[in-house]
């Protein structure tokens, strides 16, 4: 179970999102600064200054009214960004590495298509294949959620079904949930068994 009642300000906008599911596969649509953006960062305990509260099973990730902020790496989040995040003096291997339960990324970097891309170093990718390395990274952490920012937007279309299969199929296999957020339809039909749909700050189950 997710269950979040959050409000976060930053100027003239306030995000105030309730919600309350199993998570298996849960897809945020919304238009471009709705907030969904800061309500992932808000799961992965990237946000300061959130009140309410994020509870995931038994454990409480955030409440502002007993003082508990639990930080990102205590979460055991997955974390895909809509732009990759790599470290530029590592080489995909490192980068596939850094965080994961294990030290054998091969089958991982093989099922995202990225198996020739080991030793090359981040500045030597293209938006796509940096896109496949920092999903490689986020399941090889055997994440308690996964949470995906756009994941797939910098794919080629060829490449964006086979790819989202994979990481389904993955995640399928460990029980891993997910909360995607997308503007593409084909992704969030693809992925979700529910859709909440984020607008004016407010979220709002729709199916």
């Amino acid at each position: 179970m997710l269950d979040v009642d959050i409000t976060l300000r930053r100027g003239r906008f306030e995000l105030a999102a309730q919600m309350r599911t199993q998570v298996h596969r849960v897809a945020i649509v919304g238009a471009s600064g709705a907030g969904k953006t800061s309500l992932l960062r808000v799961l992965a305990g990237l946000e300061d200054g959130v009140r309410g509260h994020v509870r995931f099973g038994e454990a409480t990730w955030l409440d502002s009214a007993e003082g508990i902020a639990l930080p990102a790496w205590q979460r055991g989040i997955g974390w895909v960004p809509q732009r990759a995040l790599l470290f530029p003096h590592k080489d995909v291997r490192a980068n596939l590495l850094d965080g994961a339960s294990h030290d054998a990324p091969e089958a991982v970097a093989g099922m995202l298509g990225i198996s020739d891309l080991l030793t090359r170093r981040p500045r030597n990718l293209s938006g796509g294949e940096r896109q496949r390395v920092a999903l490689g990274r986020a399941l090889l952490r055997e994440p308690k959620l996964l949470l995906l920012d756009e994941p797939f937007s910098a794919l080629d279309r060829s490449l964006r079904g086979d790819v989202a299969d994979a990481v389904l199929d993955y995640c399928d296999a460990r029980t891993i949930p997910i909360v995607l957020v997308s503007h593409d339809e084909r992704d969030v039909e693809r992925v979700a068994d529910e859709v909440w749909e984020l607008s004016q700050g407010q979220l709002d189950r729709i199916t």
